[in-house]
């Protein structure tokens, strides 16, 4: 076993290979792949998950338009799931803001505000993004169409029909996340805190328990819920 330099606390590794090594030899010997690296390392992880014909779950966040084309095209050949959030009370605030979404109109102003802690080097934050997505699916349309990402100055009234995103950034938080629906004269606020890093790795192993075997394609988060 070799962990020289990544310290007592990451000293175990699967199957003996190192993390600074080829992901290839571990693809070829892992039922499932899971990815939680920086956008950097994800077209290798990808790339050998695909060669060894092994299914993948990618939570690294900030990836560009072209990482997503690579995930599109590997998934023609391997199951993959992709998500912002592992975490399965996120997974159900997906759901329960693209079902507010869809019931509410398009007068009903769409915010969704995020705090990670202060080392997060992408904003919005990948949760937020995906929160954002579902309320465009719910008015039947997409994020990019509708998103707002920051205000400042003389910017003019809201538009209606947006998604605006607002990043805070600060001490050691770990995810919050709210989606607030803010009618004429009444607010509905959609809420997760997270508390414990540990809700990403539960959600992580139940989605890769899901995913092995799975056909080739994209799945998500609510794939695994049955929703």
């Amino acid at each position: 076993m070799r962990a020289s330099g990544f310290g007592s606390s990451r000293a175990s590794l699967a199957g003996g290979v190192d993390a600074r090594e080829d992901p290839n030899p571990l693809a070829r010997i892992a039922d499932v792949l899971v990815d939680f690296s920086t956008p950097s390392a994800v077209e290798a992880h990808l790339a050998a998950a695909r060669a060894a014909g092994t299914a993948i779950v990618i939570g690294t966040t900030g990836l560009s338009p072209q990482h997503q084309s690579m995930i599109d095209d590997a998934a023609k050949d391997i199951a993959i799931l992709q998500t912002g959030n592992t975490s399965l009370g996120v997974t159900l605030l997906g759901i329960l803001v693209r079902e507010a979404a869809a019931r509410l109109g398009s007068d009903w102003d769409v915010e969704i505000v995020e705090m990670h802690h202060k080392h997060k080097v992408d904003a919005p934050s990948g949760t937020a993004l995906l929160l954002g997505d579902a309320a465009a699916k719910g008015r039947g349309t997409t994020l990019a169409e509708l998103r707002v990402d920051s205000r400042a100055g003389l910017v003019g009234a809201r538009t209606e029909g947006t998604i605006g995103f607002a990043s805070l950034r600060g001490g050691s938080v770990i995810g919050d996340h709210s989606v607030i629906f803010a009618g004429e004269g009444e607010r509905i606020e959609l809420n997760h805190r997270g508390d414990d890093r540990s809700i990403f790795a539960r959600g992580a192993v139940r989605a890769a328990i899901w995913l092995a075997g799975q056909p080739a394609g994209r799945y998500r988060m609510g794939d695994v819920l049955g929703l």
